[in-house]
């Protein structure tokens, strides 16, 4: 899957756990900056939801406090006075926008010639962070020019290149998370080694890769947030892994009449995980249409599990109709708390598992052509489904 483009609309990090909030100070100062900094923000990912906050800077100095249960990336953004002819200045996230790691304690922050040059004391997380990511730096820049090349490709309209170029992009992207797993593996003891693990394990996790190297954390990083959602995810991604009996599931459908997953038994069935709002799903449903029709008649089914949000029915409606999905559609309208896609622990849309006549899920996550290679493999046999 493209995931650098595409943008899988993905499900925020729920971070409720059994920690004590500790309280934190982040002190920064700005030097021979070229505008004058008017405000900064702080936004970062704790207590189930984005906390964000603002301070006005003043003589150059701005001063946050808060309190945190683990550390965490924050981002630090600043907006500018306007210039001596009164114009607004453009942001430029390359210059004021940085990346923190943050942590219980007093935290300094140097920011140099620019916002996003910044000098960070009394963060060993972000400390580990800086070498983690000088570490990966030849892969992240490689992956960075990628992007601009795929850039330049589609603006010439040239489908081929951006194809080979999505390719290389999704091979350095494996790269970059191998890298990550070793680095792990090297040091699970890291102040960031939970986030490390986040990131090796991603949004579609192999359980049996992720548990041996979650067993590695320390016990008192073990009882972090984002340690106890990880765990979570990781025991139902044990329970929805290729070769494991799909679980059972019933929700209503767009007659609001309860439809199971049972009910389909002896057929291929996709479990297909959309959103009317999800610009990637509707993108791939084409894809997902011209296989529907290729084997709608060869005991082949689609079960459509619709992430939409409350009182947005219409939309979901209309989106079918306009797409033309011509199969089953369940859902409960209840956004990321669909209880099917809280059951698979599904993360990201587009997402999808295959499912054999015995309920066996046999394949997870196939986009365009793979799909219909896939199921023309299972359901004429021609490999060892």
């Amino acid at each position: 899957m493209k995931r650098f483009l595409l943008g899988l609309f993905l499900l925020p990090l729920f971070t409720s756990g059994q920690e004590k909030a500790k309280p934190f100070i982040i002190e920064g100062k700005l030097k021979k900056v070229n505008y004058h900094a008017d405000w900064v923000y702080l936004q970062y990912r704790a207590h189930d939801d984005w906390q964000t906050d603002s301070v006005r800077v003043k003589e150059g100095k701005y001063r946050f406090t808060g309190t945190l249960e683990e550390p965490v990336l924050a981002r630090l953004r600043v907006k500018y006075l306007p210039n001596a002819n009164g114009e607004k200045i453009t942001p430029n996230n390359k210059r004021d926008l940085t990346s923190i790691f943050i942590e219980p304690g007093k935290i300094r922050i140097s920011s140099i010639d620019s916002f996003s040059n910044v000098s960070v004391k009394g963060s060993a997380s972000h400390a580990a962070y800086v070498k983690m990511n000088n570490s990966i730096k030849p892969l992240a820049l490689k992956r960075e020019k990628l992007i601009e090349n795929w850039y330049a490709a589609n603006d010439k309209k040239d489908t081929d290149a951006k194809k080979k170029i999505e390719d290389e992009i999704d091979g350095v992207d494996e790269e970059i998370r191998i890298a990550k797993g070793n680095i792990f593996k090297k040091n699970p003891s890291s102040p960031i080694a939970v986030q490390i693990l986040r990131d090796f394990a991603g949004w579609e996790i192999n359980a049996d890769e992720v548990q041996p190297l979650f067993d590695l954390l320390p016990e008192s990083f073990k009882k972090y947030p984002s340690a106890i959602a990880l765990k979570e995810e990781v025991e139902i991604a044990a329970k929805t892994g290729i070769g494991k009996m799909a679980l059972d599931f019933t929700q209503n459908d767009t007659l609001d009449v309860p439809v199971s997953l049972s009910s389909f038994r002896g057929k291929y069935v996709l479990i297909d995980f959309w959103a009317s709002w999800c610009g990637p799903c509707r993108a791939e449903n084409p894809n997902v249409v011209k296989t529907f029709d290729k084997y709608k008649d060869r005991n082949f089914h689609i079960i459509g599990v619709s992430l939409d949000r409350p009182g947005q029915k219409e939309k979901w409606l209309k989106a079918i109709h306009d797409d033309h999905l011509a199969w089953t559609q369940v859902s409960d309208l209840k956004f990321w708390d669909n209880e099917v896609a809280k059951q698979y622990g599904i993360r990201a849309i587009p997402q999808n598992l295959l499912l054999n006549p015995e309920g066996v899920i046999i394949a997870k996550n196939l986009k365009g052509e793979e799909l219909d290679e896939k199921l023309g493999e299972a359901i004429e046999g021609k490999k060892g489904f």
